[in-house]
Formats: C-alpha cells, sequence, structure tokens
C-alpha cells in the first residue's frame, strides 16, 4: 500500500492521517500489509510516519528513504521496531553489499529484471542469507520475469513473500489503448492457471525453462502501435522534481 501522496520535504503532520486510517481499515479485515514509503518522504516526515506506524505493525515500511541516503536510512532503522524493506534501485551484489553491512536493510526487493537475471539474484540471496535478511523480489511486471522470480523462491532458503502485478492498476488501459491487460494476457493457454492464488501460495510451474508458454502472437498484436512508456512524476509547488 502507498504510503503517502506527494508531500513536502517538511509538510504539516495531518498529510500523514490519511495512511493510518488506511492501514486501519486493512487490519480491520485481518489482512497483514506492508507501506510502501516509495523514497517520496523526506527525514522529518519519515520519522515521523514511522513512529505513527508502529502500533499498527505493518509487516514493512519500503523505501523509507532514498537508496542514496544510507545514513539517514540506517540511522531510521535504528529508531524503529517495523522491519525495513528496499532493494529496487539496487543492481548488483555490489550494491548490496552496503546495506547488508550497516544491518539498515531487513528485507531485500532486488529487481530481477534490473540486477543480472537469474544467476545475480541466487548470488545476492545467499549474501543476504549470511546477514540474517529476508529476500522479497520486486515484480510488478510482466509473466516472464515473474516466472524468473518464482525459480528463486522454490530454491534459497531466505524467500518471504513474492510481489506479482496481477490486478495492479497501472494494467488497466484505456479501450483505444488495446483494453485491461493481466500477467495471463501475454501466455499460451496452457500457462494462463499457472499463478492461481490459494491460501497466499502458488503452485510451482512444471514446464520446461521458466515454466510457462508465451503467445508470442498477442505480444506482437498488442506491441503494434505501442507508445513509450513515461516514467511518472511528482512536481513541487514550485516545479521541483520529487520522487513517484
Amino acid at each position: 500500500m502507498n504510503a503517502t501522496s506527494d508531500i513536502g520535504w517538511l509538510d504539516s503532520p495531518s498529510s500523514l492521517d490519511s495512511c493510518i486510517s488506511r492501514i486501519s481499515a486493512v487490519k480491520a479485515l485481518g489482512l497483514d500489509v506492508g507501506i510502501d514509503f516509495h523514497g517520496r518522504i523526506h527525514k522529518p516526515m519519515a520519522k515521523q510516519l514511522a513512529k505513527m506506524l508502529e502500533p499498527h505493525s505493518p509487516l514493512f515500511i519500503e523505501e523509507p528513504l532514498l537508496s542514496e541516503n544510507l545514513p539517514a536510512l540506517k540511522s531510521l532503522s535504528q529508531s524503529t521496531t517495523i522491519p525495513i524493506a528496499l532493494g529496487e534501485r539496487l543492481h548488483s551484489r555490489w550494491d548490496v553489499r552496503p546495506f547488508l553491512e550497516s544491518g539498515l536493510v531487513d528485507i531485500l526487493q532486488l529487481d530481477i529484471s534490473h540486477c543480472g537475471g537469474i544467476s545475480e539474484m541466487k548470488r545476492v540471496a545467499a549474501m543476504a542469507e549470511m546477514y540474517d535478511v529476508v529476500l522479497a523480489p520486486h515484480c510488478p511486471l510482466g509473466p516472464v520475469a515473474l516466472a524468473a522470480c518464482l525459480q528463486i523462491a522454490a530454491t534459497v532458503p531466505n524467500f518471504g513473500i513474492q510481489e506479482m502485478g496481477r490486478g495492479i492498476h497501472y494494467n488497466m488501459l484505456k479501450a483505444e489503448e488495446g483494453g485491461e491487460v493481466q500477467l495471463e494476457s501475454y501466455l499460451m493457454q496452457e500457462s494462463k492457471d499457472a499463478w492461481e492464488v490459494q491460501g497466499g501460495l502458488v503452485d510451482l510451474m512444471t514446464g520446461h525453462g521458466l515454466g510457462i508458454e508465451v503467445d508470442e502472437n498477442e505480444v506482437r498484436k498488442r506491441s503494434e502501435g505501442a507508445k513509450v512508456w513515461v516514467s511518472p512524476g511528482f512536481k513541487g509547488p514550485g516545479g521541483e522534481l520529487r520522487e513517484w
């Protein structure tokens, strides 16, 4: 769950209230939830929000500060009991190493599409295991990336939880843009039930290779006239760029 919309470096404490209301509503349903700060909240506000969230026991807080700000992340991690998750902006074992050595990360969220694939993620998972850190791969992406992540999930002891893009909001395209796209949209019929969730779990794929069959004709069809995706962004009242 997103923590906040765009807020200032120093903002009214009331700008954090909606996050507390939303996590309270989710917990009232008997569900667990992680809170994604997206690195868009700066230290004066992140410290406050982490403290406000503690009584609600979220699974984790994700990117409470930008990953470039390692000293501030370490300070924040020492001031809260909530597990700290990050890693989607880290691209190799060399990027990950200082975060493990400083003890500031509890849940490592590398993206298999960005970190060098299955082999590099396996190496990072082994490193993280030595530091008692959980692996939770970042993957709001397509079926090939998810299938690769699940190969890791099946083979490392410190795997914890897997993100998947089913039902995610930015797959809901307008009709003129091709309509709704889901993970299964690019798969052959025999693979469309590969990730049926039962009790929070999916079965391991049994097919060859990554375990799925991609519908290449559907990929070509949907790529016709496709527009270049531009990463969303926030700008503050002065026109300054902010994290999305």
